[in-house]
């Protein structure tokens, strides 16, 4: 195997596993993991309030009914005036679930159901001093939701008082594999930070918060008072999300209204855009953003075209083959300009084996006069780093993928698990999923046309030829089979390259 090759996978290796140590530790699954408790003030101002007291631990739900729209289902708590968790009935009843969302934490309790008819639900607290009402308007062709809430002063005295509105409660021990999916958004007025929920964290200038799980996500918008955005944690597995107003003052007898725009839904980019253009910040793809949000375009397209998305993820496969054909077609070429090299560089190697400065020199100069690009045949391979890891993010939070079916592939967010076996096999258990197995065989054959085995090194080539198809098949094995058929299919073309070019000589 060519030895800019042999780095170029390696190079890859490295990503990958680099990025996953990366990721584990922002997005840490333990359980057991200490949280600090100092909270982090992220934009300098005069005078921040401070996080606002914890929801009590002992408080429970209480009364909780439900009212079916279109798309969803949402569970309320009446005593809280809160949602407890909304239902999606189109996306396998997928529960995303808010644990006393848009709660009144001020007052968590003691709220009445004052009516729920026709989309809209309201509930009224009232003691000596105030009355409040919150009024949930619920969409039935979209899910927004418009919460409206008034507060009468109906005593006798000016009344001062905070509205600081719990967006969600985050268990992280409610499913440990889906953790590392969960994070926050702050826009703010003037930056937009994506934000780990397992650290004390305090925004003021809210513009809107957002908060996700794998799949599905919260956005709330205030349309009045200026607030700041909280993430605060409570316990190891638990923490707040939480939108904290500036006191209000409201005189004797008088009311304050605020008004907040909420979307409680799937992470469709083109759903969010027709609502909100700015709320798209909240799916965020991390590094190569940029890059996921035109596969996800491209890939929304292909799916228009074809209705099935394992159909859809092979055209776009080849799309990507396509746009990367020249590059390919150089990297073939350089590949076999170096083999014819080998001899040349091998009695090079004998000549000055004993000074390694001439060496270096008498390769390049050999470079140089057979106009020989030594990294020629990386570039490809390297332009495949972002790609892959942009569409790695993308099958991972796509919902629509969620349950999608591909030939024997019954869920192409998951690996492809052909069959199980009783007993569980070394390293890869006891699922033998076909695709990476595939993978690895053409990725073998591949490199297997392409090398020649030559020279000094020629047994540690053959021995590679062998261990880099087996490491990115046991790196596979378990990812998305989604993202392993985009991988084979890429393969695939390549091969079929090789061979025909292989053909013509």
């Amino acid at each position: 195997m060519e030895k800019r090759l042999i780095a170029a996978i390696a190079l890859s290796v490295l990503i990958l596993l680099s990025w996953s140590l990366f990721t584990s530790k922002f997005y840490p699954i333990d359980n057991n993991r200490v949280i600090p408790q100092k909270t982090e003030t992220l934009i300098p101002a005069p005078v921040v309030k401070p996080a606002p007291p914890p929801v009590e631990e002992a408080l429970k739900p209480q009364g909780l009914f439900t009212v079916e729209q279109n798309n969803y289902s949402l569970v309320f708590d009446e005593a809280g005036a809160s949602i407890q968790e909304i239902i999606f009935p189109a996306y396998q009843f997928f529960k995303f679930t808010l644990n006393q969302g848009l709660l009144l934490k001020n007052f968590p309790a003691g709220f009445k159901k004052d009516s729920a008819s026709e989309g809209i639900v309201s509930f009224v607290y009232r003691d000596q001093e105030k009355e409040i009402t919150k009024k949930f308007i619920l969409s039935n062709s979209n899910y927004i939701i418009m919460l409206e809430m008034e507060i009468k002063n109906v005593s006798s005295q000016p009344l001062h008082i905070n509205l600081d509105l719990l967006a969600a409660g985050i268990h992280f021990n409610a499913d440990q594999n889906e953790a590392r999916f969960q994070d926050a958004t702050f826009a703010l007025k003037d930056k937009v930070l994506h934000l780990n929920l397992r650290k004390d964290i305090s925004a003021p200038g809210l513009k809107f918060l957002g908060w996700r799980d794998r799949y599905f996500c919260g956005i709330i918008e205030p349309q009045h008072t200026e607030y700041s955005a909280f993430i605060s944690t409570r316990t190891k597995t638990i923490s707040e999300i939480s939108l904290v107003s500036s006191d209000l003052a409201i005189p004797a007898r008088q009311s304050v209204k605020q008004k907040f725009y909420i979307y409680l839904g799937p992470q469709e980019l083109s759903l969010i855009k027709k609502l909100n253009p700015s709320w798209t910040a909240v799916v965020y793809y991390g590094t190569f953003d940029f890059i996921a949000r035109l596969q996800v375009g491209l890939l929304t397209i292909l799916y228009g075209l074809v209705r099935n998305w394992g159909w859809a993820i092979v055209l776009f496969s080849l799309a990507i083959y396509i746009i990367l054909y020249p590059l390919t077609l150089k990297q073939m070429r350089s590949m076999k300009e170096m083999q014819l090299l080998q001899p040349h560089i091998e009695e090079l190697r004998k000549s000055y084996k004993d000074n390694p400065q001439k060496l270096n020199k008498a390769i390049m100069d050999l470079y140089r006069e057979h106009k020989v690009n030594p990294l020629g045949g990386c570039l490809p391979m390297v332009l495949q780093i972002p790609i892959f890891f942009a569409l790695y993010q993308v099958l991972l939070r796509s919902v629509s993928l969620r349950g999608a079916n591909f030939l024997w592939i019954k869920d192409l967010s998951k690996p492809d698990n052909l069959f199980t076996l009783p007993v569980s096999l070394p390293i890869i258990g006891n699922e033998i999923n076909i695709l990476p197995i595939l993978m690895t065989i053409g990725m073998f054959i591949q490199q297997k046309t392409s090398t020649v085995a030559t020279g000094s090194n020629a047994e540690q080539q053959k021995l590679m030829l062998i261990i880099f198809p087996l490491m990115f098949g046991l790196i596979f094995y378990r990812m998305p089979s989604g993202l392993v058929l985009y991988w084979f299919i890429n393969s695939t073309l390549m091969l079929s390259y090789q061979l025909r070019m292989n053909r013509k000589r």
